[in-house]
């Protein structure tokens, strides 16, 4: 499959771009800050001691600042948020802000391996403060005497002990973070990585140790020079060191320091700044939310509709639950399947009941397992759990309709995005940029299309009345063949005739819209598998359709 160079630019340009940038400051500041403790006359006798552990040691710490600032910004939800609502942002930008959890893991595995090279080059530097201990400079050394233990200095120090937490708490998030674990056992994931507090406070510890130090009288004291109780043979060999033939004699004893710590400088600001976000987001979400209806649906799914003072969202975005009947700390997000409107304020999610989290929460919201699966409202009287709601978050379907066409992708239960979508046309379609949309719903269940069947039918029915039966290209999917069944119903005659056997061929699919729709730029939008989404990826960036660009969005929730 060819590529297209201008599909390629406009998918992958700018965050390629954001990449590039972000590599480049993060080589800079380690070379400038490599040099400066090479090369530095503060540094000399400090280098004369360690060698290159110094040198690393600095520079990867000088790095590690900078990523510990970056990593918090993309946890900025609301920030994010109130970015992408802004009419100041454009379309490129919203779709580089929808990058930031691939920038939050960037920045966190630079956090891990720069970590890495931190912790050798101060292992280094611990042989050497102990081997190298300097009798001339006793308040340069870490070591309490030549040939101490480098184990001893680590668990007798600020910094050795400090240390060995921040990497032991790094090692819990980052093994934590994994896929496997992160889909197997979520609640793992949530609780570890809720340990970067910690890591944050050692930090602040870790750097006041005063470990390393420089020299504060160069003027008076120029690194090498000549003093009366020095040897001239030990004169020659430091000025050979330097590669100096000149005499200099020494105006007073050379005087060393700790530097101050400067990370604080670097994660003050970013931490700040998502600390009020926390303390805001607490704020919005600390009254419970009022649950009007929840219903079983078929295959496992329920839908929890409710209502909230003041509660406003776009279609696509998605809100975080906490039930603390459930769990206290634990918040799971998930799409909005319908928006307040002037007429209603009523929202709702669907919940695919798969996890400890679900099913308990299924549990306190539906009765036993002995209720029929099909479509069930609850009695009104029963008493539900306190549910709290934070959001709601900005998401990339949010800018389905300003493309004049969008193609949206669902597999299975990730139809949640584009199910509000659908419910906002219900309201009138002339208010949006979008011309036409084509909806592709891939399910392995037939039971599976139950659950927003009434709102296809609906919407296709009053496309038809508003004389636009084009506008919304329906395309149904019945993966799984070893049971064929039908929609059996009358009211959901129109979705039967639409369910099509086996899998899209996608390829045909994407000849189509590109010869429907020359020189226009269409909009991608997927929720599913990640096997779905490749394939789209691929086929967006490819350069088979003349004049036509495919610009990917991918749902994804931070």
């Amino acid at each position: 499959m060819a590529l297209s160079i201008q599909s390629w630019v406009a998918n992958e340009g700018g965050k390629h771009l954001v990449l590039i940038m972000w590599l480049g400051v993060n080589t800079w500041l380690f070379l400038r800050t490599f040099m400066t403790y090479c090369s530095g006359q503060q540094y000399f006798y400090l280098h004369k001691m360690l060698g290159l552990g110094l040198c690393v040691s600095r520079a990867s710490a000088s790095v590690l600042n900078l990523n510990c600032s970056l990593v918090l910004l993309p946890m900025c939800r609301s920030l994010l948020t109130y970015l992408r609502g802004t009419h100041a942002v454009n379309r490129k930008t919203r779709r580089l802000l929808d990058k930031s959890k691939t920038f939050h893991v960037a920045c966190g595995v630079a956090i891990c391996v720069f970590s890495v090279v931190h912790v050798s080059a101060h292992l280094a530097n611990l042989v050497n403060f102990s081997v190298k201990y300097s009798e001339e400079f006793p308040a340069l050394n870490v070591a309490r005497y030549r040939g101490e233990d480098p184990r001893i200095i680590i668990l007798t120090t600020v910094p050795g002990v400090t240390g060995v937490l921040l990497v032991l708490v790094l090692f819990l998030m980052f093994t934590a973070s994994s896929y496997c674990i992160r889909v197997c056992n979520y609640e793992i994931f949530w609780y570890t990585h809720n340990l970067f507090i910690v890591f944050y406070l050692i930090l602040l510890v870790h750097v006041i140790g005063g470990a390393l130090k420089f020299q504060t009288n160069v003027e008076a004291h120029p690194p090498g020079c000549f003093r009366a109780n020095q040897t001239s043979s030990e004169h020659q060999g430091e000025e050979l060191e330097r590669g100096e033939g000149h005499e200099r004699s020494c105006g007073e004893e050379a005087h060393f320091q700790p530097h101050h710590p400067q990370t604080w400088l670097w994660i003050s600001g970013p931490l700040c700044l998502y600390c009020a976000e926390r303390l805001y987001r607490y704020i919005r979400s600390s009254d419970p939310v009022t649950i009007v209806t929840v219903l079983r649906h078929p295959c496992d799914v329920i839908e929890v509709r409710m209502l909230k003072r003041e509660f406003n969202a776009r279609p696509g975005q998605y809100v975080v639950l906490n039930c603390p009947t459930v769990s206290s700390f634990e918040n799971h997000p998930f799409t909005l399947t319908a928006c307040p409107t002037e007429k209603s304020g009523v929202f709702g999610v669907h919940l695919r009941v798969v996890g400890d989290w679900t099913e308990r929460f299924t549990e306190l919201l539906l009765p036993g397992p002995g209720v029929a699966s099909e479509i069930l409202p609850m009695v009104q009287q029963r008493t539900y759990p306190k549910l709290y709601v934070d959001g709601p978050f900005g998401s990339p379907s949010e800018d389905v309709f300003n493309y004049e066409v969008s193609l949206c992708v669902a597999g299975g239960i990730g139809v949640t995005p584009f199910a509000c979508v659908l419910h906002t046309l219900l309201d009138g379609w002339r208010t949006f940029r979008l011309r036409r949309l084509y909806f592709v719903w891939v399910c392995r269940e037939l039971q599976s299309f139950y659950w927003f069947a009434e709102l296809l039918c609906t919407l296709h029915h009053k496309l038809w009345q508003e004389n636009r039966p084009d506008y919304l290209n329906l395309h149904l999917f019945l993966s799984q063949t070893d049971r064929l069944q039908s929609m059996s119903e009358e009211k959901y005659r129109l979705l039967s005739s639409r369910i099509l056997i086996g899998r899209p061929k996608w390829k045909l699919l994407f000849d189509e819209i590109g010869r429907a729709n020359k020189h226009k730029r269409v909009g991608v939008f997927c929720c599913g598998p990640k096997g779905l989404s490749k394939m789209l990826h691929r086929l967006c960036n490819s350069d088979q359709y003349s004049g036509t660009t495919f610009e990917f969005n991918k749902e994804s929730f931070i």
